[in-house]
Parts: C-alpha cells; sequence; structure tokens
C-alpha cells in the first residue's frame, strides 16, 4: 500500500513505462479490433442516442483496472462503466487511497462512426491531487504523458502550451450541443462575443492534448467528470496552462465544482475565458 506522496514519486519512477504499456496493450486488444468493424450487437446506448457504450469500452476497461491495480497494490479505480453500473464506486476519487481514473475510450461516438478522433485516458491520483496521466490515441499510436512538476511530453518531445496571437479570436472549444442542458447552453452563451471563435469540442482529452500542444486557446465544459477531465487537467498544467471554475478557483477532480470551467494556454487566457462565462452565469 502505498503511504505518501514520496512513496508515489518512486511508484512513478519505476512503473511509468509499465503504465503505458498497459495503455497500449489494452487499445492494442480491445479497441483497435473492432475500430470500423463494430458488430451492431457490440454497442448500446446508455442515458440517450448520443451516450454510446461499446464492448471495446468495457473490455478495455476490464482489461486496464485488473493490470493497474496490480501494478499498485491498495490502489483503486474509477472508470467511466464501473461508474454507470455502480455510481458509488465514484466516492473512491475523495478517498485516501491511490486511485486510477479511467475512461476507456474517450471519443466512443467517434468510435462507433470510424472517425479516428478517440483515445484512452488514464489519471492517477491521491487525496484530490492529479500525480501523473495518459492520453493514449490508438489509431495515430500517439502517447501524452504529464507527471506533476515534471512537464508533459508527447511522445517524449516537451510539450509547451504558450499563449495565444495578440490580435487573434481566441480558438475556444466548448461543450458539444448533444450533451449540454439549455440552462448549460446558456452558461456557455457568453463565449459567442467578438474577439472569439466558439467550436463544439470532440474527445474531450484530444481537446486538452490540442490546449496542451498551443493548437487550441481553451475549452469551456459544463460538466464534472473526472474520467473526461483528469488526465487533461494535469497535461495542460504541466504544458504550462491553467484551469478556473466559474468562482475563480482552479477544478477539482473531486467535484462540487462552479460550472462551467476553463482550461486555457495560459493563466491570463483562463481568466480571460472566465470573465465571459461569469458575465452571464
Amino acid at each position: 500500500m502505498i503511504e505518501d506522496k514520496e512513496t508515489i514519486d518512486e511508484f512513478l519512477a519505476r512503473h511509468s513505462a509499465d503504465v503505458e504499456e498497459a495503455v497500449r496493450r489494452a487499445a492494442a486488444a480491445e479497441i483497435m479490433p473492432r475500430f470500423r468493424s463494430l458488430a451492431a450487437h457490440e454497442v448500446d446506448q446508455k442515458s440517450g442516442p448520443h451516450d454510446l457504450v461499446t464492448d471495446a469500452d468495457r473490455l478495455t476497461e476490464r482489461y486496464l483496472t485488473k493490470v493497474l491495480g496490480d501494478l499498485l497494490p491498495g490502489s483503486v479505480v474509477v472508470g467511466e462503466e464501473a461508474v454507470h453500473a455502480d455510481p458509488e464506486v465514484y466516492e473512491a476519487i475523495q478517498g485516501d487511497a491511490p486511485v486510477w481514473i479511467v475512461d476507456p475510450v474517450d471519443g466512443t461516438r467517434q468510435f462507433v462512426h470510424g472517425n479516428p478522433g478517440f483515445c484512452t485516458l488514464v489519471a492517477l491520483a491521491r487525496r484530490g491531487v492529479l500525480l501523473a496521466s495518459w492520453t493514449y490515441l490508438p489509431a495515430a499510436g500517439q502517447l501524452a504523458t504529464a507527471v506533476r512538476g515534471q512537464g508533459a511530453f508527447l511522445d517524449g518531445e516537451r510539450l509547451r502550451s504558450g499563449s495565444p496571437d495578440p490580435g487573434r479570436d481566441l480558438q475556444v472549444a466548448t461543450s458539444h450541443p448533444d450533451y449540454t442542458t439549455d440552462a448549460q447552453k446558456r452558461a456557455l452563451v457568453g463565449l459567442w462575443t467578438d474577439g472569439v471563435a466558439s467550436r463544439p469540442c470532440g474527445s474531450a482529452g484530444l481537446e486538452y492534448l490540442a490546449v496542451a500542444r498551443g493548437e487550441l486557446d481553451a475549452l469551456a465544459f459544463s460538466w464534472e467528470a473526472a474520467w473526461d477531465h483528469a488526465a487533461g487537467i494535469l497535461l495542460v498544467e504541466e504544458a504550462g496552462g491553467a484551469h478556473l471554475t466559474l468562482s475563480g478557483e482552479p477544478f477539482r477532480i473531486t467535484g462540487g465544482n462552479s460550472l462551467p470551467f476553463t482550461a486555457a494556454r495560459d493563466a491570463a487566457t483562463a481568466r480571460r475565458v472566465q470573465g465571459l462565462l461569469s458575465g452571464v452565469a
């Protein structure tokens, strides 16, 4: 059982490569053989027609739950599909044990439609603090990683988010209309203004990666499920970015955030987007 932050650092020094290998193997075994080859019986709806789950989601999460739990005895796994089956699983994020936060296929709708814009997300946290993350793009074979205090990397190359070019419209990805309530849409309307170019988001994990790479200026999201945000939040932080909730506080993976929130390439951009959202909330 991991007892403190120092020993988790030691674990990561010894086993980060093992986590990377587990994520790659899970995708190779359960995701990619089904990409553009899904049978009808392998796809189900959860809350509605835009909320899909596939055998690839379930089997990838099962694989990672076993391997990650074995790698770090005493840890727990909070996966999207496990929480769907039993919402009480989510409470482990607030506990004392190290927790793996897993989204087996982030961008399931894209995956189902044969679009390569999906990824596998894994983050390691303890007591609400994000410690490491892995964002794997199976269709591209790319892996982005971050360890708290040690930077963010894509296939071994350091990521630096930088700052938006002065005078150019901010490029902002927002919660997709298919997944937002009327109230959430109203909360995001502040971004429909001069100087901001908004568009609906795709896979949350890939949008966070775009911010960390400096290809997208900011995100504005109206939901807080940890599996969608944990890996990306740390990736953006370690690339030099920042995140703020509607109340002006950083986003917390333990929940209770004032929504919507933003993650951006730098602190100034985060404050600018947060101000636009606050002005209409």
